[in-house]
């Protein structure tokens, strides 16, 4: 598990094909591997991955496999990429983002940039399988940075974060640029929400529910619109410590 507040910016050092696997050496940081362990965990920008070598005190190895690859932005990073890394939360470990378990479930392209004051603002696209799980003020990882949804646009698919000067300093983020891919892992606990209540809501309506969806749509509404208010009222019970201020 993961708290998703970035520790580092690693370097990827060289890249490595064999059949089925990529190799990635990564340069980290001084003193970010003190006690790191063949077998320990660490999330590479938002990807857990597993070291395979250690190479000296500031480098590390990776096994990749070929999902991974096809699923999240790795397959695209050349030698010289820098990433977002963390390791793997100690028993007792304070959360200060939200807890993630370094699983992306998808990429997607950041489709804006703009620089508010002190302030950048990321727009990113939302595939339409996952619009239903992402809120206002709700929990997100890009990168794996937890980060607080400032603003969602379910219909046009698409969700904002402000990134504050901190989190600019300490991200690879200050350098993303409209086009990029980041990879994305919504937060689970609202996810599970939203796909229980709805599936109750479909055993609870059963034949009735095609009608009152049509219903809804005369309104220019959808089941989802109506399941948004719990997960929202969920959500805003905290807020993750990489998120602005000015939006909360």
């Amino acid at each position: 598990m993961f708290t998703g507040i970035i520790q580092a910016v690693a370097t990827i050092a060289s890249v490595h094909d064999r059949e089925g696997l990529r190799t990635f050496a990564i340069e980290f940081p001084e003193g970010f591997c003190e006690g790191l362990a063949i077998g320990a965990s660490v999330s590479v920008d938002g990807v857990c991955l597993t070291v395979t070598e250690l190479q000296s005190p500031t480098r590390a190895s990776f096994d990749v496999m070929l999902q991974s690859l096809n699923l999240t932005t790795l397959g695209s990073y050349p030698p010289g990429a820098a990433v977002n890394v963390e390791r793997a939360a100690r028993d007792g470990a304070e959360i200060g983002g939200h807890p993630l378990s370094g699983h992306v479930d998808f990429s997607a392209a950041l489709e804006h940039v703009r620089i508010l004051d002190n302030n950048k603002v990321l727009r990113i696209h939302i595939p339409r399988a996952f619009r239903k799980y992402i809120f206002a003020k709700g929990y997100i990882a890009v990168n794996g940075a937890s980060l607080t949804v400032s603003e969602v646009n379910k219909q046009d698919g698409w969700f904002e974060v402000w990134l504050i000067p901190e989190t600019r300093r300490a991200t690879v983020f200050e350098h993303k640029m409209a086009g990029d891919r980041l990879n994305i892992e919504i937060e689970r606990s609202t996810q599970v929400m939203v796909d229980t209540v709805r599936d109750a809501v479909q055993e609870s309506l059963g034949r009735l529910q095609p009608a009152i969806e049509a219903l809804l749509k005369e309104k220019g509404l959808s089941l989802d619109d109506l399941m948004a208010l719990p997960a929202t009222t969920q959500a805003e019970q905290g807020g993750a410590q990489q998120a602005p201020a000015a939006k909360r």
